[in-house]
């Protein structure tokens, strides 16, 4: 994912925490309570805005044009890392930034920058929540093992929360 560069300490530090990420579930609440579904997010624009892809119908019935609460949520199996980034979700059709945002990758899905069925699905977050683990299975289960031994959390990582400013307008 591109980041652009941020304007506070805490967006920088979650542009960090993205940027080996290439995959996110995105939750979003529907009729019938929660739906998600896998996405890539391409961009972090300046005012710490995570910009993807997506289909107009995929969409249907997810987010009206006033947007609604949204999580992605990112796992990085190798290193053991977790990552959830909470905020406000709203459609977008830009077709400057579709241009811009688009590659091969989308072709599947999309016949080019100006299918009609391709728009922008913007998120802005709000609050990001870090969990490094450790980063082999061995060192899992020791940490695990002298948990339970002592009865309190060994080298299981920690927990790191960011709060997102107000993006600027």
């Amino acid at each position: 994912m591109k980041t652009l560069p941020q304007s506070t300490e805490a967006m920088r530090r979650l542009a960090e925490q993205l940027e080996p990420h290439r995959v996110a579930m995105l939750t979003l609440a529907d009729a019938q309570g929660l739906s998600s579904r896998p996405m890539t997010p391409l961009e972090m624009d300046a005012d710490g805005a995570i910009w993807m892809l997506t289909s107009r119908r995929a969409m249907d019935g997810l987010l009206d044009l006033a947007g609604g609460p949204a999580n992605l949520a990112f796992f990085d199996g190798k290193d053991n890392d977790y990552l959830s980034v909470r905020g406000h979700a709203e459609l977008v059709d830009d077709a400057g930034r579709k241009e811009a945002l688009w590659s091969a990758v989308a072709r599947p899905w999309f016949s080019g920058p100006d299918d009609p069925d391709l728009t922008l699905l913007r998120l802005q977050p709000q609050q990001a929540e870090f969990w490094d683990g450790p980063d082999n299975a061995a060192t899992q289960v020791l940490a695990m093992a002298a948990s339970m031994v002592v009865g309190r959390q060994v080298g299981l990582g920690h927990k790191e929360t960011i709060d997102a400013p107000p993006p600027r307008r």
